[in-house]
C-alpha cells in the first residue's frame, strides 16, 4: 500500500539519487550509499518506517534528515 505522498517521493527519489551518485564518484564517503534507503523507498512509494513509527513523527524526522543531509553536500 503507498503511503508516501507524490511530492515527499520526489524529494526522497532526488536526495537519493544525489547521494549514490556521490557515494558512486567517491565525492563523499560510503555514507552516501545511504541515499538507498530514501532511493527504494521513493521507487516502491512505501516507507516501513510510516508504519512502525506513525507519520507524525517520521515527517518530523524526515525533515531534519533533509536539513542535515542539505548541510553536508
Amino acid at each position: 500500500k503507498c503511503n508516501i505522498g507524490c511530492s515527499e517521493r520526489n524529494i526522497r527519489l532526488v536526495i537519493g539519487s544525489v547521494l549514490v551518485t556521490l557515494a558512486i564518484t567517491h565525492d563523499i564517503g560510503a555514507w552516501g550509499w545511504l541515499g538507498l534507503i530514501p532511493l527504494v523507498t521513493g521507487v516502491m512509494k512505501v516507507c516501513p518506517a510510516y508504519a512502525l513509527l506513525g507519520e507524525v513523527l517520521v515527517v518530523r524526522t524526515v525533515k531534519v534528515a533533509v536539513v542535515v543531509t542539505s548541510l553536508l553536500i
